[in-house]
């Protein structure tokens, strides 16, 4: 089994909304970063990316059929070149609006206060799901770094290098193979992208911030993943 849907999309672009769609429309699982929390063995892979070494991405995705959100959209050329076949779906949003909900969600998540960090040490002796996941948390944080600089609350240096990268990204992206995709859109331009029925069902939205902060709070406290 191979991929046959990748996501470039940035984190906060809709890309959990978009992995359940996949799914619904039976292109799941959908790799996403909850993956990655509930495998924390697997940043191995993407530590190996990030000092482009040769990753086995095949094995990483061993049973799953589509891929998206961070960390798979930060290796998009790499696993776009690694799957010849695959659609690309790339999720865009209004750079204003993205950056507010990025700064309440990821960003917040990436640079957690010292009384958040010290509940999560407290916990660690007691939890191996913490002391499994730290890794994990420390390379989203440093990932986040890389990507939009340290000084996430530059608002105008965060939404340049956003920009950036969708220009970056939309440049490269292979266009016979390729769907830029607002999620606001609903289910029509991606199934038809797809060439599958448009289902019955209403398109997903999910991952609010409210609901985001209690997951992440669930996470550092050990608790199973649930996004």
């Amino acid at each position: 089994m191979s991929l046959q849907v990748i996501g470039s999309g940035i984190g906060r672009t809709g890309t959990h909304s978009l992995k359940l769609a996949l799914e619904i429309l039976g292109f799941g699982k959908c790799y996403h970063m909850e993956e990655l929390l509930r495998e924390p063995e697997d940043l191995i892979y993407f530590e190996q990316a990030e000092k482009e070494e040769a990753v086995d991405w095949d094995e990483l995705f061993e049973g799953y059929t589509s891929a998206v959100d961070y960390p798979v959209s930060r290796y998009y050329k790499e696993i776009i070149n690694a799957y010849p076949n695959a659609k690309v779906i790339h999720t865009i949003r209004d750079a204003e609006s993205w950056y507010k909900s990025a700064t309440e969600t990821i960003f917040w998540a990436s640079k957690p206060s010292l009384g958040r960090i010290l509940k999560m040490m407290i916990r660690m002796p007691f939890s191996s799901a913490i002391r499994e996941r730290l890794p994990v948390l420390k390379y989203n944080g440093r990932m986040v770094d890389n990507i939009f600089g340290k000084d996430l609350k530059n608002k105008q240096e965060v939404i340049k290098r956003y920009n950036a990268i969708n220009e970056e990204t939309l440049n490269f992206l292979p266009k016979e193979r390729s769907l830029v995709y607002e999620v606001k859109s609903g289910w029509e331009p991606l199934c038809n992208f797809l060439n599958v029925p448009i289902p019955s069902t209403p398109f997903p939205r999910s991952n609010i911030r409210e609901q985001f902060k209690k997951n992440v709070a669930g996470i550092a406290a050990g608790k199973p993943v649930q996004m």
